[in-house]
């Protein structure tokens, strides 16, 4: 039998796929190589090498700060200076292969009455999907401000094309502009371009790490930079308690750090990123403990074996604020992380990035925000199921939040 070579079946793709591919950043190089490490040891040893650390340990105390309260008025000027200075964009995330909401963009998705949310002729009371309300909060943010607060839209392959048809029939301001994540191809666990039940490639997007990178192919990083914007805040576009906050804005800015990351208490069966110690070089050259190293995200399957993550009481809400200038300039070596899926009942493997590798070479804070009453920045919907059991307080949350 002949040796497979996916170099050459990768340049035997038909013409649109290979486009599709290269307009969404797709590196056959990179994928070339990950291939061959398919074929090195069993999956569980291969993937255990590849992705876990050798060692950690939880936070020391004090390494976790709370969030100021909203109320603040000295922070609440500092954040709002930097708002009116045109100093800030907020960048939510609608990328991945819209499969979660029933194969329905979640951008899209309706989840709270606008009535909550105080209706006006451009956004009557009805209905409001995940993208009307990011809509509404920008615009309210923007009048705040007296100057347009730009608002970037990370989608993918699967949610480019649904989302900006939303906003082009919402009109959407200019300000509002959107860029697309990565595209890759899943593979066999032996190394070969999956298929599925079509007989077709099954592409995928490659995780929202892919947003430091679009958004500098995109040029909007480069153009806020220009323009003198300093700061990106990011966060999911269905996470609606992650929003603009003037108080947090200036605790970030009083802190001088290069980034921060919001955490929440983890409950009983919350899974997520933890904030651990990482043996490994100092972040923006600042001075660590050598027995502990970094202070970083990890997700639990990059924890090593036998650790216990319930040692740690808080976790990542993937909420971030992050100088702008550090994002364009950052050469980060991105880890691409092995992760095997069910693809039509058959076994494939993809690789993929994880934004919260900022926190291992990014000088940063950890504040620890709320997640239940009106202050609340952490209301997460992964499916059609929490969206229902989540809609009574994402209305009090939005009602509090946007009401006019």
């Amino acid at each position: 039998m002949p040796t497979y070579d996916l170099h050459d079946a990768l340049s035997k793709l038909d013409r649109d796929v290979r486009q599709k591919l290269e307009h969404h950043g797709f590196s056959a190089e990179r994928l070339e190589r990950f291939a061959a490490t398919l074929r090195q040891g069993s999956p569980e040893e291969r993937r255990d090498a590849r992705n876990r650390v050798a060692s950690a340990s939880p936070p020391a105390p004090g390494e976790i700060v709370d969030a100021p309260s909203r109320s603040d008025a000295r922070l609440r000027e500092i954040g709002l200076a930097a708002l009116r200075e045109g100093r800030v964009a907020f960048c939510v995330m609608a990328g991945g292969m819209a499969t979660r909401m029933g194969g329905v963009v979640k951008a899209l998705v309706s989840c709270v009455d606008g009535s909550a949310a105080g209706g006006t002729s451009q956004m009557p009371k009805h209905e409001m999907t995940f993208l009307d309300v990011r809509l509404r909060e920008n615009a309210l943010a923007s009048a705040r401000a007296g100057r347009p607060v730009p608002l970037w839209i990370m989608t993918s392959a699967a949610t480019d094309e649904a989302i900006r048809a939303a906003l082009e029939e919402r009109n959407a301001p200019p300000h509002v502009r959107t860029f697309v994540q990565d595209l890759s191809l899943r593979l066999t666990e032996r190394g070969e371009i999956f298929l599925d039940s079509q007989g077709k490639p099954s592409p995928y997007a490659t995780g929202h790490g892919d947003l430091p990178d679009a958004l500098v192919r995109s040029g909007l990083l480069a153009e806020h930079v220009a323009a003198g914007g300093e700061h990106v805040w990011i966060t999911n576009v269905d996470n609606l308690g992650a929003t603009l906050d003037d108080a947090l804005l200036g605790f970030y800015l009083q802190s001088k750090k290069q980034l921060m990351v919001e955490v929440t208490d983890k409950l009983e069966n919350d899974r997520g990123g933890i904030p651990v110690h990482v043996a490994g070089p100092a972040a923006g050259g600042t001075a660590q403990d050598p027995r502990t190293g970094v202070l970083q995200v990890l997700e639990e399957f990059r924890l090593p074996k036998g650790f216990d993550a319930s040692q740690v009481k808080v976790f990542n809400t993937n909420t971030f604020l992050v100088q702008a200038r550090a994002l364009l300039e950052s050469k980060l070596e991105w880890s691409f992380f092995e992760v095997q899926k069910k693809v039509d009942g058959k076994p494939a493997v993809q690789f993929e990035r994880l934004l919260q590798e900022l926190t291992s070479v990014l000088d940063k804070i950890y504040v620890r925000v709320p997640r239940t009453g009106p202050e609340a920045r952490f209301l997460p919907v992964k499916d059609q199921e929490e969206l229902e059991r989540r809609r009574p307080e994402i209305a009090a949350v939005m009602a509090a939040r946007l009401g006019t």
